[in-house]
């Protein structure tokens, strides 16, 4: 077998060690749907850091880089500045609503109808979404190993749904913060291969001829500052809105939540400025690579990634690569039905199906529903690889995009302006599905060049329609949203009174059960020691590949690649062993304060 293909199948193997290992965290559906609120900030940060990844980093975004330079960079800097935002208010404060899923606190803000019009919307986009990137993995992954793409999306799909439902949330961010460093790992390596055969940045960014900053087809270097403004808008909007709060819902403490963000913020600054060097790298060294690759047709490349590594790495780095993009795709869809179940069962089967169901029952619900939920994404995906052109693939990407700000403008307005009716929250929903598809879809190109008189490229045009999109949601939805204050009234005692409880939570700090420190450390102690191992034992697997007959330089590579992740491996199994002695010591001081005490009252 092609030793790039069984790095592809260990790596698999590695995702279900890590389910075995994890599973048995989950008690109940707590645990399962948000590990208990017992997370630890660095597997915050990793699971937050890798949702917003998936193989179209490696294939479309690349793509974008190699054509356009470091326009592709805003996109990622603008996460950047949302989990600066979730840094310094956000993150705790999700943490604080104490709940399971993001639904109930947005049921307890807005009340049962607009929580319907959240949950059932957010599945559609979670399903649509996760159906796009398994077909975007699947594409690429059977074009580089001469596999069916119908083939690869089952057998992606069955293994994410395996994890879903063996591991729940516990599984989700123990594999993110692995899945993580291994991105992290591939992608450095590649970019000190890429500067060192290019002699440095300078040569890269020249073959670009004073494109790299802007890019392609732009005659009006204002509407790119526009495109930038209404982008960074955009994911404070995302990265802070009720219903992504599942990143830090699982934190330990406020503090933990808030350590996850600042996390994730430093890697969204440093992860884009390392991701696309291969690709701008081939840019300068190989701009007719897409040749090699007719195969993925007008697509082609968007293998670009693919080709640096064939071209410029060693034997093996291929498989590593394409583990990379399973891991990113992987996480993504794993969280993606998680989410999805949990919203399903925490907010609609436990609230209007069985509300009086146990807890064994919802853990049942709750398997099933993943379950249900992962085979609707491979539909999804198998769909949209039926088809070509312009029919459900693109109409499935733009109903995406036109749901997904609709859904939150009201769930991040709704934390920060209070007094709102509960009608707010399902109306402001409706208000931006029709501002959708007015801005979206009925004012097209001939309509804006006509009203200002100018032409626009293809380029230009693409990023003023997600600018003009963008611009009326937050004026027209977001206007909307906050001008229901006028008809706020507290004539509903009880919804009143769940209101004033949640923003209550919303301001009170979650701190660490003391009364509970003996189970808190044993836990923190399985979780560290647990990933240390797998972690370690990753970079072990990694450097080996040093073993395969390529040059010198090319055995360096491995080492340097598995030596990156062995760094926070060895960390993570120090801390494991320095936070037991912790805890044995703290164990010997509460029996000898018992003695004393017994001592003293014998006396």
């Amino acid at each position: 077998m092609d030793i790039n293909i069984l790095v592809v199948v260990a790596y698999i193997g590695f995702l279900i060690a890590i389910t075995l290992s994890f599973r048995s965290f989950n008690r109940n559906t707590s645990d399962y749907f948000s590990g208990g609120g017992k997370v630890l900030w660095w597997m915050v940060g990793a699971t937050a850091f890798m949702t917003q990844f998936s193989a179209w980093t490696f294939t479309g975004a690349a793509s974008k880089a190699f054509n356009d330079g470091f326009a592709i960079v805003v996109l990622y800097l603008a996460n950047a500045v949302g989990y600066l935002s979730n840094y310094l208010y956000f993150a705790p404060r999700f943490r604080q609503m104490r709940v399971v899923t993001a639904t109930e606190a947005l049921r307890s803000r807005f009340g049962r109808t607009s929580e319907q019009s959240f949950v059932w919307l957010s599945v559609l986009d979670g399903l649509l979404s996760a159906g796009q990137w398994l077909n975007g993995l699947a594409i690429i992954t059977g074009a580089v190993f001469h596999l069916p793409v119908g083939t690869v999306i089952v057998g992606t799909g069955l293994v994410v749904i395996a994890m879903a439902l063996a591991g729940g949330a516990w599984v989700m961010v123990a594999s993110d913060y692995l899945q993580m460093l291994i991105v992290m790992a591939v992608t450095f390596t590649c970019a000190i291969v890429a500067l060192g055969n290019a002699g440095g940045i300078t040569p890269i960014i020249g073959s670009f001829n004073d494109t790299f900053w802007i890019g392609h087809g732009y005659a009006y270097a204002g509407l790119f500052a526009v495109w930038v403004v209404m982008i960074v808008v955009k994911q404070i909007f995302m990265m802070n809105n009720g219903l992504n709060s599942y990143r830090y819902i699982c934190a330990k403490d406020s503090e933990h939540a808030r350590k996850g963000a600042l996390l994730t913020c430093v890697l969204s600054i440093l992860g884009p400025l390392v991701w696309f060097v291969p690709a701008w790298f081939m840019h300068y060294r190989m701009p007719d690579f897409a040749g090699d690759f007719g195969m993925l047709g007008h697509d082609a490349r968007e293998a670009v990634f693919v080709a640096f590594v064939s071209k410029f790495m060693p034997a093996g780095m291929l498989g590593l690569l394409m583990a990379a993009m399973f891991a990113a795709s992987m996480s993504a869809m794993d969280a993606g039905i998680n989410r999805n179940a949990g919203f399903f069962v925490r907010n609609f089967y436990r609230t209007v199906l069985r509300p009086a169901a146990s807890e064994k029952e919802l853990m049942v619900a709750s398997k099933l529903a993943s379950l249900v939920f992962g085979l609707m994404v491979v539909g999804v995906g198998m769909a949209i690889n039926a088809v070509h052109g312009m029919t459900l693939f693109d109409i499935l990407v733009t109903l995406s995009a036109m749901v997904t700000f609709p859904l939150a403008v009201p769930a991040m307005l709704g934390f920060v302006i209070r007094k709102t009716p509960d009608w707010s929250g399902w109306a402001t929903l409706l208000v931006g599905l029709v501002v959708s598809y007015v801005f979206g879809m009925v004012i097209g190109q001939s309509t804006i060049e006509g009203w200002f008189g100018i032409k626009l490229s293809g380029r230009e045009w693409a990023d003023l329609r997600v600018s003009i999109v963008l611009a009326a949601h937050v004026v027209i939805t977001g206007g909307f949203f906050v001008s229901t204050r006028l008809f706020y009234t507290e004539k509903d005692a009880a919804r009143a009174a769940e209101r004033r409880d949640l923003f209550q939570r919303w301001d009170t700090p979650v701190e660490a059960d003391q009364s509970d420190a003996a189970a808190d450390s044993q836990r923190e102690h399985r979780q560290r020691a647990l990933l240390g191992r797998l972690v370690c034992l990753a970079a072990v697997g990694i450097m080996a590949l040093a073993l395969l007959p390529n040059g010198m330089n090319g055995r360096f590579v491995f080492l340097i690649c598995g030596a990156i992740l062995l760094i926070p491996g060895a960390w993570l199994y120090y801390s494991a062993s320095a936070n037991r002695m912790a805890a044995v010591e703290q164990r010997r001081n509460a029996k000898d304060n018992v003695k004393g005490e017994m001592t003293r009252s014998r006396t």
